[in-house]
């Protein structure tokens, strides 16, 4: 429409209802008009507080810089505080709540949105004044606000939501439920021909001791890269997510060290020939696993005309087997290493830059020889994105890492070298994590040679981490059970029509 209000609150709809990837030209086109308005024409000043959060948030979503200035309108000018007139609009300070956790380093003001908002909408929860509908709403927010939510369980969960609203658009509903249903049938195939692979591989018959992770695997890969058009990216990140599982059990818990060295020297060459040098059958049975991954992905790679793909992928997964022997050393001779020194070998073993390069497969279009060696060089998202899976990681699954006897975590290096409290360390690493969190959020709205998608994968590793990690009772790829309500969500159970 001519109206450019109507169509920042339609955009929004179709992200969350998860079908904004057939329309990318579109939205871009009047994402520009919108931001041009906004910075030119002053129209960003609105009095309504759903209307400017609205704006805000999804223009950051969309990587514009808009400043969080636009809610200074909403304060009082003698105590600094949020103005109490906004309390009784719900719509707006949901809308307000959403729009904070996409504030960057020095946005105080949308830190104390955070705060204020929550604690509002806290208050009408408690008020049990609301219909069953807004309440769920409100919870679910609460428990993860959009931008902190993957895309895929969002948009099941929204489609839920909208179907149930006043203003309900029928035919975008029945698009979305179509969409949804479509997409879950791709994915189901595609998770049907990795688990055939896995059980092909034989890797759980000759080496009993690892974890069987290839659901999970997909899980993950999933939620960096759910549209269709990234198939070889799912795969790719599936199949290695599922065999670096099988190296981390033989690292963590089972391989002595001085076979870890014969492995890890093995893996510096990268050579079926190196399989003799091995002492023991199972680290050859892995290593020839390993190999034929690696030939695997150089002949797809060369047969596209990215070789340089598979380069990077290899060179990344040995960095990766680097990290995992430093701490199977740190493991062996009961060393708590300092903070910075864990960290540092902990962002490798996040394995994140490896899962980037993964992605980076599949994305001819936007991802060629120059974003691989952008990759390599280590820029501040690159880092943030490492950062963020270390910790989440070492918080939630620390208590169980420590049982199993591996090697420190960071919660256990910041205690001794600080002489902190478990729960101290936990919130110092929660507050480094959130902070990552916000460089990511800067550097999506203030890059311009950077593609969008690239950037998009970042956002969705932050989420992914979130929904993964950051529970309290341990991660849920090491206990499983918790992503079954997400697994039936997202690629089992239907919509119905």
């Amino acid at each position: 429409t001519t109206d450019l209000l109507k169509n920042i609150d339609f955009i929004d709809l179709l992200c969350r209802l998860g079908v904004s990837y057939h329309f990318e030209n579109e939205i871009e086109m009047q994402l520009k008009n919108i931001f041009y308005a906004g910075t030119h024409q002053n129209d960003y000043d609105h009095d309504h507080l759903y209307t400017t959060s609205l704006l805000f948030r999804v223009l950051r979503q969309h990587g514009y810089k808009v400043p969080c200035s636009v809610f200074q309108k909403f304060k009082e000018k003698v105590d600094g505080e949020f103005k109490r007139s906004i309390v009784n609009d719900l719509k707006g300070i949901l809308s307000l709540y959403e729009a904070s956790h996409l504030s960057v380093p020095g946005e105080d003001i949308l830190d104390e949105a955070l705060v204020f908002a929550r604690e509002i909408l806290e208050k009408y929860l408690a008020s049990m004044q609301l219909s069953p509908h807004v309440e769920r709403h409100i919870k679910n927010t609460l428990i993860r606000p959009f931008q902190k939510g993957l895309p895929r369980i969002e948009a099941r969960r929204y489609i839920s939501f909208y179907e149930e609203e006043e203003s309900v658009n029928g035919t975008l509903l029945e698009f979305a439920k179509l969409d949804f249903n479509r997409v879950q049938l791709l994915h189901k195939q595609e998770l049907s021909i990795l688990s055939r692979w896995w059980r092909d591989s034989n890797i759980t018959k000759q080496l009993p001791y690892v974890r069987e992770r290839i659901v999970e695997s997909y899980f993950w890969a999933n939620a960096f890269l759910s549209e269709p058009q990234y198939e070889l990216s799912r795969f790719m990140i599936s199949k290695y997510l599922a065999v670096v599982t099988v190296v981390d059990d033989t690292y963590d818990s089972y391989a002595t060290l001085e076979e870890l060295i014969h492995f890890t020297g093995a893996m510096e060459r990268c050579d079926i020939h190196a399989t003799d040098q091995l002492p023991a059958d199972y680290m050859k049975f892995l290593y020839k696993v390993l190999i034929n991954l690696f030939n695997e992905t150089a002949w797809e790679m060369t047969k596209r005309g990215r070789s340089y793909s598979a380069n990077s992928v290899k060179e990344e997964f040995k960095n990766l087997v680097r990290s995992y022997h430093v701490e199977a050393e740190w493991s062996n001779n009961r060393h708590v290493p300092p903070f910075e020194e864990y960290i540092c070998n902990g962002k490798i073993s996040s394995g994140t830059k490896l899962v980037l390069a993964l992605a980076f497969t599949g994305m001819e279009k936007v991802a060629g020889i120059k974003e691989y060696e952008w990759l390599r060089t280590n820029q501040e998202i690159v880092e943030a994105a490492k950062l963020i899976a270390c910790l989440l990681n070492d918080i939630s699954g620390h208590q169980d890492e420590q049982k199993r006897g591996d090697c420190a975590s960071s919660v256990e290096c910041y205690m001794k070298e600080y002489k902190a409290s478990k729960d101290q360390a936990i919130e110092v690493i929660r507050k480094m994590s959130a902070c990552a969190a916000k460089d990511i959020n800067n550097v999506c709205i203030t890059s311009t040679s950077i593609p969008k998608h690239i950037l998009k994968i970042f956002a969705n590793i932050v989420r992914a981490c979130d929904v993964v990690y950051d529970r309290g009772d341990g991660d849920a790829f090491t206990n499983p059970s918790q992503l079954k309500d997400h697994v039936t969500s997202i690629f089992i159970e239907k919509i119905p029509i």
